[in-house]
């Protein structure tokens, strides 16, 4: 929340009590502007909140500063579920700004999380220009849309029509999308494996949020009885004298193959008086984009998403597997969490992978934050070289590890924390 100059003394990090938690959620929602939530969204989300992982900074009796950690579990390039820890609410208030409150509470952070024995930490950033500093790389990128469905047309593959869709109300049919969730999960790097709690979370639905939409609304699709595919929406009606021009806004969509994937989509296109869908969040590479008739009119916003950052470099890489083989010495600077730094050999190809401590000469020069945007397999590590993010000390090197490190899907977060 803010760039911190001068360690404050005055300052007491301690981790967050029960009888805490409403002054500290209370910090919170005053960093972030001061307006309230709904008691039941309040309540939400201190059902997941893990108050012993959570961290307050005290000045006397005040709470000045806030930080938790969700316990997630990450997909991986190769399909592995990896520990992570979810950084979030994150928080100084602004008298206290350039005290040194934030780098206190990622310093504690992060050395809790390799306590933990937890090899990543990952966030989402209300400004990403903060984060670098304590060693998160942008990993994933999404996109939002805004496609004109008067205009663009849908092309379909072979048994879109066998997909059958209809109505239900999202809270009844929560088992079901969930189900089709976890299938998703180990197939595309960057997504959560869902927490106890979490399903509810996607059906939050405050009015105060919609913006003139309906309520939260949910489709299934079905092919021989079984779930395939869903997505939970909200539609926005609006009119001009020329007729309808309401707006589909998608909160939420998952399929388990092409066929449920088109056929959700042709219904989104296809809701009575809309003309166009707001797409929101969406994988940069997601299927639908290769159907359209026209790309240009579905105007699409490309922005960061998730922030990763390497807590224990040597477990991480050896954690997910690589899609070319590879052998390379990395020369690793992390000031902020020291363990880190100096030169790992890493060796690894679609099985497996291993990465230790050597005194061999270095291919490639980078920062832990470098390693954390590469480590999804959505960013290249030639194209930081490129940049001048990392050094090339081997002819070669970036291009191999770029190949090595790459995912055949792009990496996605699926939703915020």
């Amino acid at each position: 929340m803010g760039t911190d100059l001068v360690q404050d003394r005055a300052t007491e990090l301690r981790v967050l009590r029960p009888e805490d938690q409403d002054s500290w959620y209370d910090q919170l929602i005053r960093a972030f502007g001061g307006v309230p939530e709904l008691a039941e969204e309040r309540q939400l989300w201190y059902s997941v909140t893990e108050v012993d992982r959570s961290i307050g900074a005290w000045d006397g009796d005040e709470i000045v500063g806030t930080a938790g950690a969700f316990g997630f579990r990450l997909t991986v390039p190769g399909g592995a579920s990896v520990p992570a820890a979810g950084v979030t609410m994150v928080s100084v208030a602004a008298t206290h700004r350039r005290r040194g409150v934030l780098t206190s509470m990622m310093r504690r952070q992060l050395d809790d999380v390799r306590a933990w024995g937890w090899p990543l930490a990952v966030l989402t950033a209300s400004e990403p220009v903060i984060y670098g500093r304590f060693g998160y790389g942008v990993a994933t990128y999404h996109v939002n849309a805004g496609i004109d469905t008067s205009r663009v047309r849908l092309s379909v593959p072979p048994g879109t029509d066998d997909v059958r869709l209809r109505y239900a109300a999202p809270a009844d049919v929560l088992d079901a999308c969930e189900a089709v969730y976890a299938r998703r999960v180990p197939l595309r790097p960057g997504m959560l494996a869902r927490q106890p709690g979490w399903d509810r979370v996607q059906l939050l639905d405050p009015e105060s949020e919609r913006n003139g939409a309906s309520p939260l609304q949910c489709v299934l699709a079905e092919r021989d009885g079984e779930v395939v595919g869903f997505a939970r929406f909200r539609v926005k009606p609006e009119w001009e004298a020329a007729g309808p021009k309401g707006t589909v806004v998608l909160e939420d969509m998952e399929a388990l193959d092409p066929a449920a994937h088109a056929a959700v989509w042709r219904f989104l296109f296809g809701v009575d008086l809309t003309s166009t869908i707001d797409a929101r969040r969406r994988p940069v590479d997601e299927p639908w984009q290769y159907m359209v008739s026209d790309i240009r009119r579905c105007r699409m916003l490309v922005r960061d998403s998730l922030h990763v950052r390497l807590v224990d470099v040597g477990a991480a890489l050896e954690a997910r597997t690589y899609q070319a083989p590879v052998d390379v010495v990395f020369e690793v600077e992390d000031s902020f969490c020291p363990w880190n730094a100096g030169r790992w050999r890493l060796t690894g190809d679609m099985k497996g992978a291993s990465c230790v401590r050597t005194d061999d000469a270095a291919d490639l020069a980078l920062s832990v934050r470098e390693l954390g945007a590469a480590y999804l397999g959505g960013v290249s590590l030639l194209s930081l070289a490129e940049a001048g993010r990392v050094r090339e000390l081997r002819p070669g090197a970036s291009a191999e590890a770029s190949v090595a490190f790459g995912s055949p899907v792009a990496p996605w977060l699926p939703h915020g924390f």
